[in-house]
């Protein structure tokens, strides 16, 4: 009886102290903030609470993104029934434009040694705005920051000045004008550190038991990682170039299938990935310009000049696909050039190809037979015999031939060669 006293003792305990202290989430985010990003916090913030965790940690680099995205997460921070926390890491990294706003709605905000925070003044994505539209967003911008540093608790000044003065700060700086809760080295010492602080949820206040829990560190998944790689526009912009030489050889080449298939897929893709970006359609259009343009070097001998306003026209599409201010929401120089340059060689190589197989001499038919050289076999003259191509024909010539001399082909008629001494 003792020892099943002890034994139900034991259990109770070992289950009472794996219950004392939830698991602790740890996911990274880095890069831009995006649609994909968005889904991935937004998916942790909902499985935590599932699993009662005690704190969702954000690992955040990032050098902003899109307003609507960077919404997106913040609505779902504010509505969390599980405290988060915004931890900018590793080293070197920042929590720029859109990440200053995710950063100041965490319940717990913490950076790592070597960060900085700042530059949160909105930007145009898909065009240059007036000065009325301009302020309009600045404004907004402002209002929201302030009222999210408010909430929070947190220097509501500061917050305005790095909507409407793009003001930068260090960590050390961020700490001392009450901007982040702290300075952490690692993910163990800001657990160490907020152990028995008191935050705020959607469910009322709530004091965190961070010290000892378990770390859960969850990976992106297969799916929110596709969706970031197509929000890049390096990536976007390859695909579409991809889909544009796909459907180009299937039109050249009817029933390849393959190259059309392929093509359709990446336009199709392309396509999708251009809603998560600032797309210039003027820019979209001179691609398209260019491509045509080479196409007709092809069907119409322009002696180059069509393939020169190709390249101008894609060039300066590609440079103007997607407008933004923003360096991570433009195409590279280094994928621009190379592009351009292939698709100049491809279809310069297939102008030459076009005009060698024009020139080149017939080898078969009538055609094939003339300028060719043959035997004569019997005396020609209005009429007799020669030996061309391994074949006997019937001939004439304006021009005795005698048997045995050399003859060159100069026309045939009805079957019938005209020739003339070599």
């Amino acid at each position: 009886m003792k020892a099943k006293i002890i034994l139900l003792s034991f259990i109770f305990l070992f289950i009472f102290s794996a219950h004392l202290y939830a698991d602790i989430i740890v996911i990274k985010s880095a890069g831009t903030v995006n649609p994909a990003m968005s889904g991935f916090i937004s998916m942790h913030i909902d499985e935590a609470a599932k699993e009662k965790a005690e704190l969702l940690v954000i690992e955040l680099d990032t050098p902003g993104g899109l307003d609507t995205s960077m919404r997106s997460i913040v609505q779902k921070i504010i509505a969390s029934e599980v405290p988060v926390a915004v931890y900018v890491s590793p080293s070197g990294a920042r929590a720029a434009s859109a990440g200053v706003f995710i950063t100041i709605a965490a319940h717990v905000a913490a950076m790592s040694p070597g960060t900085n925070i700042g530059a949160a003044h909105p930007v145009a994505m898909g065009g240059k705005m007036d000065d009325t539209m301009a302020a309009k967003a600045e404004n907004d911008s402002a209002a929201y920051i302030k009222s999210l540093a408010e909430k929070r608790g947190r220097n509501a000044e500061w917050a305005e000045k790095a909507v409407r003065k793009s003001v930068s700060i260090t960590e050390k700086e961020a700490l001392e004008t009450n901007i982040i809760d702290l300075i952490a080295p690692d993910v163990k010492t800001l657990l160490e550190k907020i152990d028995g602080k008191v935050v705020e949820t959607s469910l009322g206040k709530h004091t965190l038991k961070t010290a000892g829990a378990v770390i859960k560190r969850k990976e992106m998944t297969l799916r929110h990682k596709m969706l970031d790689f197509l929000s890049d526009p390096n990536i976007a912009y390859l695909l579409m170039m991809l889909g544009f030489y796909g459907i180009f050889f299937e039109l050249t080449n009817p029933g390849a299938i393959f190259p059309g298939v392929i093509g359709a897929i990446s336009l199709i893709i392309a396509f999708y990935s251009f809603q998560t970006l600032p797309v210039n359609y003027a820019g979209l259009l001179l691609i398209i310009v260019g491509i045509v343009l080479f196409i007709l070097e092809i069907k119409i001998t322009s002696f180059g000049l069509l393939t020169i306003g190709g390249l101008i026209s894609m060039f300066i599409g590609s440079m103007m696909l997607f407008e933004s201010s923003l360096p991570f929401f433009k195409v590279s120089m280094k994928v621009i050039l190379p592009s351009v340059i292939l698709t100049a060689v491809f279809f310069s190589v297939t102008v030459w190809l076009a005009l060698k197989a024009y020139r080149r001499k017939p080898a078969t038919g009538a055609e094939g037979l003339i300028g060719l050289e043959g035997t004569a076999r019997t005396a020609v003259d209005k009429e007799g015999m020669v030996f061309v191509h391994g074949e006997l024909w019937r001939a004439w010539s304006d021009e005795p031939v005698q048997p045995g001399e050399k003859i060159i082909v100069e026309k045939m008629e009805n079957l019938k060669l005209k020739v003339r001494p070599k």
